[in-house]
């Protein structure tokens, strides 16, 4: 079995010895200030401690909640960046009664009980969305789940807990890029960024502290720290947090729809970076192979010789010689001339993009200079944090410390004359490496730094892309709170089988749900050569996710896989077609915060199957996609309520069911909501490029009601669709031209309107 030299582990978190005493679970509370938008409450404890809670309204429909030992504790995280902005609603209330307290948001309210203490949270009716559990004791009288307070071992805080009580038949999802079931009842995520090897495990490697419910709230945790989750895994019918932090500080949004709760999750952390145009195009890497010049070059013709659709190559690490991986330098041998290289890519269509990290080799020139001024993680004697980032594979690494601003610019200083020579973003991988012994240039210990040191990396090389480029977006493998600025991320190092790709879904569906929209994989899996079926299969899922690279240990070159070559350009050619719908879609995700990957429980909140069906989703508002997971060509597939036309036969089909569909290898099963209009181009081409669309094609799925907003870097079209005796009458309003309307399922005359 393979063995892992160094793995940036959490630290355990303390147990307390037999009979040593250190619960601290709120008892009472009575009020000490309160203002129009919040009450602060001196609390007693069980243990005899005071503690303070803090309620606020921290936004329309919006409640933050804090415990903690003073009114000015703060996350640890926060002395590296700041996550959380909370946010105003000018009606907010507080109302103090007899041995109550109500804080209204609006939609949602919180409702304080003094003494004994107790909290919870309705709607505006007053019906209970989310409440504290209220303590479960075994036949001896032993707490069997975690109280709103803290805890302490060998007289320090480990941590500070809160537990909600579940109904039996509530949902959970979110918690960031998670492999597992999208329903996380029954799960313990902890919010760790790993290397997590693979896309088949609990270990993620971009966890988000939030999670959506079914009963149609979030709950948003602030802190970097190791936080952990119980989703109803030790008691099945609570979830216990668990914060190794100076506080606890939690906000609760209200839904009622999981779009509603993203909505103001934005606007708590931060909008989603819209990726530039030529972005959603398809990506095509060198693979893990040592590369040259004429090779890319001759990819490139390649490519278009053979009418690919594609935008961006993608230059993995042997853009740079073997052996000086982070020196951030084109391999000279190699590439004698990336500047021409660059330009002559740059004719032919293609943006460039790098693969880098943020460790650097002890043995690289790179490293004197940068260990010298303090660049790199310590110890905490004062050395250089030097660790085994790779695992065996590669030589031990400093760890660039971007909570150093000198830092940050020398290692931007790194990346500037690529961009000045023409390459248009870079692949930020890795980052999941901090120590938890390693020490900061900030004074943050590893620990805090951990989760949040992917933001500060992706934040360094986002801004230098903006700086020369003109955009921030970055490829990022490792994110965390408020990452949805980073566009894109992908799913890191998958195995290449059915499984795994069935895995890598699932986590896309979460992050979705976790407020991530712009999200990948490395179609054809990474670790391995896929067998021919499983290329064409994944490059099917890859064409329809939100944003598609192929790339993996062995070429993903589609000419690579002569006898199914057709069937996956074919696949690439129906995204290229359907770029207007799904740049469409990205523009409404970057706005809303609602993925474009839509897990069915976004549309579907009120179906308890949507909150199960984690292998299909919905891609925007109106095409059903269900991945062929297995070889055999044939799965179920969950269609929700409403009627459906199979995309490729114009089958009506009734929604509320399982269908059983069985597809050939060129044909991925596909739907449209019954009455969608469509918009895609009639004759695509072999880039999306930076410009408009020009003419556009509606596809209209059967005759009747429709609508749809066609979005374009020139503004928003809106095109409304309705049945006129045997016909259908199309009305635009915007700059966008349609050159006509494509009936799926139905045959009927078309008059369009433009106005």
């Amino acid at each position: 079995m393979a063995h892992e030299y160094f793995v940036a582990d959490p630290p355990e978190l303390p147990v307390r010895s037999h009979g040593e005493k250190g619960l601290s679970a709120l008892t009472a509370v009575e009020p000490v200030a309160s203002d129009a938008s919040g009450v602060t409450l001196k609390g007693a404890t069980c243990a005899e401690e005071t503690l303070l809670v803090q309620v606020n309204v921290a936004g329309e429909g919006v409640i933050r909640v804090r415990l903690g030992a003073d009114a000015d504790a703060r996350t640890r995280s926060a002395a590296a960046i700041s996550m959380v902005t909370p946010g105003e609603y000018a009606d907010a209330r507080v109302d103090l009664g007899d041995g109550t307290v109500v804080v209204d948001a609006g939609s949602l309210r919180a409702e304080i009980t003094l003494a004994p203490w107790h909290l919870r949270f309705t709607d505006a009716s007053g019906r209970t969305i989310l409440e504290q559990d209220r303590g479960h004791t075994d036949i001896s009288g032993r707490m069997r789940t975690l109280p709103f307070g803290r805890s302490l071992a060998g007289g320090a805080v480990a941590g500070y807990h809160e537990s909600f009580a579940a109904p039996s038949d509530e949902a959970f999802s979110g918690f960031g890029e998670s492999f597992t079931r999208l329903d996380k009842r029954g799960q313990r995520p902890v919010m760790w960024n790993f290397d997590a090897f693979g896309a088949e495990s609990q270990r993620a490697y971009k966890n988000v502290p939030f999670y959506l419910s079914s009963r149609g709230y979030g709950v948003l945790v602030d802190s970097g720290t190791p936080v952990e989750f119980d989703v109803c895994q030790s008691t099945n019918s609570c979830v216990q947090i668990v914060v190794p932090d100076d506080l606890i500080d939690y906000y609760v949004i209200a839904g009622p729809a999981p779009a509603d709760v993203l909505g103001r999750f934005d606007l708590l952390t931060c909008k989603p970076l819209l990726p530039p145009k030529w972005a959603f195009g398809t990506w095509i890497s060198s693979g893990f192979f040592v590369d040259t010049q004429e090779r890319v070059l001759n990819r490139a013709r390649t490519i278009r010789e053979r009418g690919i659709p594609c935008d961006v190559l993608h230059l993995d690490t042997y853009w740079q010689k073997d052996g000086h991986w982070s020196d951030l330098q084109w391999d000279a041998d190699n590439f004698p001339d990336p500047e021409g290289m660059l330009a002559e890519l740059d004719g032919m269509g293609f943006k460039v993009c790098l693969w880098m990290n943020p460790y650097i080799s002890h043995l690289s020139p790179a490293f004197p200079e940068a260990a010298e001024k303090g660049y790199f993680l310590r110890k905490q004697d004062g050395e250089v944090y030097v660790a085994d980032c790779w695992h065996g594979s590669y030589p031990p690494c400093g760890i660039v410390d971007f909570t150093n601003p000198a830092a940050v610019e020398w290692f931007q200083g790194l990346l500037r004359p690529l961009l000045r020579q023409g390459v248009q973003v870079f692949k930020t991988d890795f980052a999941e490496g901090v120590p938890h012994d390693a020490v900061a240039f900030n004074g943050m210990a590893g620990t805090d730094l951990h989760n949040v040191y992917t933001l500060l990396f992706n934040d360094a090389v986002s801004a230098v892309t903006k700086e020369i480029a003109g955009h921030g977006m970055v490829w990022a493998r490792s994110s965390f709170l408020g990452g949805q600025r980073h566009s894109a991320q992908w799913g890191g190092d998958t195995y290449t089988s059915y499984p795994a790709m069935g895995s890598t879904l699932r986590g896309g569906l979460a992050h979705g749900l976790s407020g991530v929209p712009f999200w990948s994989h490395d179609a054809g899996g990474f670790t391995g050569r896929p067998t021919d079926d499983l290329y064409v299969r994944w490059t099917q899922f890859g064409a329809l996710s939100p944003l598609l690279r192929l790339h993996g240990t062995t070429s993903r070159e589609p000419w690579e896989f002569p006898e199914v070559e057709a069937q996956a350009v074919e696949a690439l050619r129906l995204r290229y077609r359907l770029m207007p719908y799904l740049y469409s879609a990205a523009v409404e995700a970057a706005r809303t915060g609602a993925p474009m990957m839509r897990a069915l429980c976004v549309d579907y909140p009120d179906d308890p199957v949507a909150w199960q069906a984690d292998l299909q989703y919905l891609l925007g508002r109106d095409l059903l996609v269900a991945p062929m997971i297995s070889p055999e060509g044939t799965r179920r597939v969950y269609l929700p309520a409403g009627e459906w036309v199979d995309h490729w036969t114009g089958e009506v089909l009734t929604g509320g069911r399982y269908v059983t569909v069985s597809t050939p290898l060129d044909r991925i099963p596909l739907f449209a909501r019954r009455g969608a209009l469509v918009p895609v181009l009639a004759e695509p081409g072999e880039t999306v490029g930076d410009g408009t669309f020009g003419e556009v094609t509606l596809v209209a799925y059967g005759v009747g009601e429709g609508r749809a907003t066609i979005s374009d870097l020139d503004g928003d079209t809106t095109v409304t669709a309705v049945g006129d005796g045997d016909g259908l009458r199309v009305t635009v309003s915007g700059g966008t031209r349609i050159a006509g309307v494509e009936l799926v399922g139905a045959d009927a005359p078309v008059v369009i309107t433009t106005i």
